[in-house]
């Protein structure tokens, strides 16, 4: 039997299909000997359990781990795990009543901590438990969301990656859509190869089976997969039959949920204005991408189209003052305007957007959409730098009128203020992740909004009360408009419905009388579907509409995003989910905070965290402690303080462009442990032509040649100390008499004469004089000298602070010297050894694996790099970059 039973917490988050059980100790120790996922898809609305049974076959205790990857815009509603015959549930609590549960383990140096997601669709949670000698446990966690119509078909994700080939793999997904099921696909990964022998789809009329079990021979031959078993995604998409235009209905246990997408009325012609960001952090592959898309957006206008191209600096240019129309002459102009754009100066976001609104103002036209689509890379860094006052002057301009895009390139865009400017002008912000496909993501969303076929949509229930949203300001082929709510009165035999909305300047009604379906011909596995359909999306749009709302009003409907996630027991930002567990005093905590937020629970004092992983090599310097994972600038983990033994949530790098709904950040339990602390500040350092960067650890203390171009007199060196990450001081020299000290206290910029001093955390200020330009924001200061542009990040984390360089912009064609003064690096991965070995400047260098946080970005992403040694990729010793004085 197990030790005495004692609590231990696992705060859960939100979560796309896929999932798989890591061993922590040797693979032949641990049988993951069934392996199940099991997706049912009723009217849109997906439940997906994942089981996961494992046995321990060695003679003594050890941890054995389950991981899964979901969807961001799901919600973890259930989580079980058996052991012995003992299942322990988890039960969703609001967050504050379980951080007092959380405080009393901190209280005995016990908890917690944070993970960030980076990636684009898929996230990643671990839990492991205890398990004894030669004994099972068995895992299941369920989730469930809606999924959203995008391009005319919905896509139901699964990735799988147990670890391991197992002998009883079976994945089964069953999809019921009471209009029909017009066209069905299932490919990815998991379709290539020999495993496209194991997937079997069936159809009827109004369901599809697809089911997935690959032998475990079959398990090893995919395109991604190995030894290791399975390793990839099964994306299955499909839509339905669209026979009445009034949409579909359907009532069930006294709610309903209204599906409205016709497609049988014409499209409007539209005017759209593209603003696009050309400041010099748009160098490279980003501008080189934006051109590309624009191209062949610009190919796919209609000729009743108008549009408009604006570029933005820290000046505004338009191609032409006024919305011209898509004819071919234009678009071969448009075209040459567009090859022409290239990369310079800084940010003036506010000036561009309102330019974007002037042009559609001065241009009005009956019968059509406007559209704003605005592309941007950076904050504000020219003009107005304000961000509330940009905010308030669009939302002025805009007055509602029109929808504004915000479309936000990389890691590095502030996406908060991009998120909260377009939901406050009608649209949505999408992130465009720096990947090789840019250029289609850009394209991909542009195809959501090309084709607009409705305006102004009101959506009215006659007996509907605790609607979720009614009202719309567009509709756009391929897309899908949802609407659920209450009936006031179970005991009406009919329902009905009514949508008004603007179809080329004349208005256009649906109106539908729906008889309410006996709650007897609804199979009992799905009666209280359509409440946790409408339960869901209700708590998606109070989350949503959070960033608009102030004062009472912004409580009150948290409160109720509260109340039913704490009813029908979903993970949100709100609430947490506890676990009991039978282990020893041992306590974790995992939440679910806003993207690029602190960690949300406070560290314990004089503690230091480190996360431990049997198997891993130490921290740099402590070769003793060989279950430690390293993180960029400090600690040996990409976050500092988890134990194995901890749920782990993160991102894969795959994901789709976010919506305003899709949280991006998630939290893992932790365990704090009294360990060595930093030795080593950790770089990373892109490669040419590969996903995965490298990164590499220089040693603590030092004082630092960061940066240096002896052509233009520019340099930046800066101080680390022993036990802390990052630099507490950082030092600027241009020309013979500019000087700029930053700490972690202070600003201070010397320019020959003057003095000028800043203070972390006040207003937003800028300074310029010839040549140098000073932009201070909350947590950044934002440096360009010459023709090179730094931005220093000041980060708080596990009771540190310190700074970090991230270099934005500099001379191309030109070598600078410095830790950082490599642009990119250059390898090739060698084949057939059992250890990464690479091969960097013609010599075979041996590389590890590992997870570190990029400091270089506010929202610190964690990332999946390539550890080599210094000399390897720097070409030199470390003496080679280390200066005396600052």
């Amino acid at each position: 039997m197990m030790d005495r039973a004692a609590l231990r917490l696992i705060l859960l988050s939100v979560f796309l299909i896929s999932a798989s059980s890591q061993p922590v100790k040797k693979k032949q120790d641990v049988d993951i000997y069934s392996f199940y996922i099991n997706s049912t898809v009723t009217s849109r609305y997906a439940t997906t359990v994942i089981t996961s049974r494992v046995a321990n076959t060695l003679n003594e205790s050890q941890e054995i781990q389950f991981e899964v990857k979901i969807p961001k815009t799901a919600f973890i509603s259930k989580f079980r795990m058996t052991i012995e015959g003992k299942t322990y549930d988890g039960v969703v609590k609001e967050k504050q009543e379980a951080q007092q549960q959380y405080s009393e383990a901190v209280s005995r140096g016990q908890s917690a901590g944070l993970i960030k997601s980076v990636g684009r669709t898929l996230e990643d949670f671990k839990t492991s438990v205890t398990v004894a000698a030669f004994s099972k446990v068995t895992f299941e966690l369920t989730y469930e969301e809606l999924l959203k119509r995008r391009l005319g078909k919905y896509e139901l994700l699964i990735n799988a990656q147990p670890m391991q080939p197992v002998a009883d793999f079976k994945m089964d997904v069953h999809i019921q859509e009471k209009p029909g099921i017009s066209f069905l696909e299932v490919k990815g990964d998991l379709s290539t190869g020999d495993l496209a022998n194991a997937i079997k789809t069936t159809r009827a009329d109004k369901d599809a089976w697809v089911t997935f079990y690959p032998t475990r021979d079959q398990q090893t031959k995919c395109k991604s997969c190995g030894e290791n078993g399975l390793n990839g995604d099964l994306l299955i998409t499909y839509d339905v039959e669209r026979r009445n235009p009034k949409g579909e209905v359907m009532v069930s246990n006294g709610y309903f949920v209204h599906y409205f997408a016709p497609s049988d009325v014409p499209r409007i012609p539209k005017n759209v204005v593209f603003i696009i960001d050309r400041s010099s952090s748009m160098h490279g592959r980003k501008i080189d991408q934006t051109r590309l898309a624009l191209l062949r957006i610009l190919s796919d206008l209609d000729e009743d189209d108008h549009f408009g191209l604006i570029t933005f600096d820290h000046s505004v240019d338009t191609w032409k003052r006024e919305l011209l129309k898509a004819t071919k002459q234009n678009l071969e102009n448009a075209k040459s305007f567009v090859k022409e754009i290239r990369d310079r100066g800084a940010t003036d976001i506010n000036a561009a957007v309102l330019a974007g609104v002037d042009m559609i103002n001065r241009h009005p036209r009956e019968g059509t959409a406007s559209i704003l689509i605005l592309l941007t890379d950076g904050d504000p860094t020219s003009g107005e730098i304000n961000i509330e006052r940009i905010m308030a002057n669009v939302k002025k301009a805009i007055g509602l009128k029109f929808p504004l895009y915000c479309l936000g390139f990389g890691h590095d865009v502030n996406f908060d203020f991009l998120t909260k400017m377009s939901l406050e002008n009608g649209g949505v912000a999408r992130r465009i992740y720096e990947d090789s496909d840019a250029d289609l993501q850009l394209q991909g969303f542009y195809d959501e909004v090309a084709v607009p076929l409705l305006t102004d949509i009101q959506l009215q229930y006659t007996g509907g009360t605790n609607l979720t949203k009614t009202s719309f300001n567009l509709y756009f082929n391929g897309s899908e408009i949802v609407v659920s709510g209450q009936i006031t009165d179970n005991s009406v035999e009919s329902f009905s419905t009514e949508v008004i909305a603007v179809s080329k300047g004349n208005n256009v009604t649906y109106q539908d009388t729906v008889m309410i379906k006996d709650p007897s011909d609804v199979p009992p596995e799905n009666e209280d579907f359509m409440q946790r359909l409408w339960a869901y999306l209700t708590v998606k749009q109070l989350l949503e509409r959070q960033v608009l709302l102030k004062g009472q009003e912004k409580e009150d409907e948290e409160k109720e995003a509260l109340k039913l996630s704490l009813k029908y027991q979903f993970v949100t930002p709100l609430t947490s989910m506890v676990v009991t567990k039978p282990q020893k005093d041992e306590v974790e905590v995992a939440d679910k905070p806003k993207e690029g937020g602190e960690d949300p629970r406070p560290p314990v004092p004089g503690i230091t965290k480190y996360h431990l992983s049997p198997g891993l090599p130490g921290p740099p310097g402590q070769p003793s402690l060989s279950g430690a994972r390293r993180g960029l600038g400090g600690p040996p983990a990409a976050h500092p303080g988890r134990r194995r033994f901890g749920g782990m949530l993160k991102s894969s790098f795959h994901q789709m462009p976010m919506i305003p709904w899709e949280s991006e950040e998630s939290v893992l339990p932790t365990m704090y442990y009294s360990v060595p602390t930093v030795r080593s500040n950790r770089f990373l350092l892109s490669a040419a032509g590969q996903s995965k960067p490298l990164c590499f650890d220089v040693p603590l203390p030092h004082k630092l040649k960061l940066l240096q171009d002896s052509a233009s007199e520019f340099s930046m060196n800066g101080e680390s100390m022993t036990r802390q990450n990052g630099f507490i001081k950082i030092v600027f020299h241009y020309k013979t008499n500019h000087r700029l000290t930053i700490n972690t206290r202070s600003i201070r910029y010397h320019d020959g004469q003057n003095d000028v001093e800043f203070l972390w955390g006040q207003e937003p200020t800028q300074h310029s004089t010839e040549g140098v330009s000073l932009i201070l924001r909350s947590n950044e200061m934002d440096v360009t000298m010459g023709h090179i542009r730094v931005v220093i990040l000041l980060h708080k984390k596990s009771g540190d602070v310190f700074l970090w360089p991230a270099v934005r912009q500099q001379p191309k064609d030109v070598s600078l010297m410095g830790i950082l003064g490599k642009a990119e690096a250059s390898y090739e991965e060698i084949q057939g050894s059992q250890t990464p070995t690479l091969k960097i400047m013609d010599q075979e260098v041996k590389a590890s694996w590992e997870d570190v946080t990029d400091y270089t970005l506010p929202s610190t992403p964690v990332i999946r790099c390539l550890l080599v040694p210094f000399q390897a990729v720097m070409q030199g010793d470390i003496s080679d970059f280390t200066v005396t004085q600052l």
